[in-house]
């Protein structure tokens, strides 16, 4: 079973947030702040943070831009997962995957079955890797953002989690790019 190993040190993260949506700005960005409340109280350090409209463009450049910077090591983005015209998160995440991590939406999907039932098939939650950075794409609801971190994410960004996280294979996220 799954545990947190006290012996091992916390390692912190540097977590960019990416809120998209039309129409909130950082004074009404209850997700956003959600998720810097709890990278922080966790230990973890923001990076960066930014609200963009649901442009696929747009969205993709910023993750592209993160992607780029030495500085970021996850990015966390919420809204424009849902199936509207205007719901392009999904695929301008998909825009820059070099692997796409398929069992967090599996497992996102079953956190949500908990709280909301059907309805969690409406989400389209996703994650992927690109160029030695994590890559989470979370629905724009303040509770979707927290059953992402408090049941996936904390753990997973937690180097003393066992079996695995993602924080231990971090440093090899981009040997690809440095082979030659």
């Amino acid at each position: 079973m799954s545990r947190i190993d006290e012996s091992i040190a916390f390692i912190p993260v540097r977590i960019a947030v990416l809120t998209v949506s039309d129409t909130r700005g950082l004074d009404e960005d209850r997700s956003g702040n959600v998720l810097v409340d709890r990278l922080e109280t966790a230990g973890h350090s923001l990076a960066a943070r930014t609200i963009l409209p649901d442009e696929r463009t747009q969205i993709a450049d910023q993750l592209r831009d993160w992607i780029a910077d030495d500085c970021i090591d996850v990015v966390i983005s919420t809204g424009g997962t849902g199936l509207t015209g205007r719901d392009v998160t999904v695929e301008a995440h998909r825009d820059v995957y070099e692997k796409e991590i398929d069992a967090f939406g599996t497992v996102f999907t079953m956190v949500s079955m908990q709280k909301i039932g059907t309805s969690a098939v409406q989400s389209r939650a996703t994650a992927g890797v690109a160029g030695g950075t994590y890559l989470f794409a979370l629905p724009g609801s303040p509770g979707a953002c927290k059953d992402a971190w408090d049941e996936i994410l904390a753990r997973q960004l937690d180097f003393r989690h066992r079996p695995c996280n993602f924080v231990e294979i971090l440093p090899r996220l981009d040997e690809h790019l440095r082979r030659k």
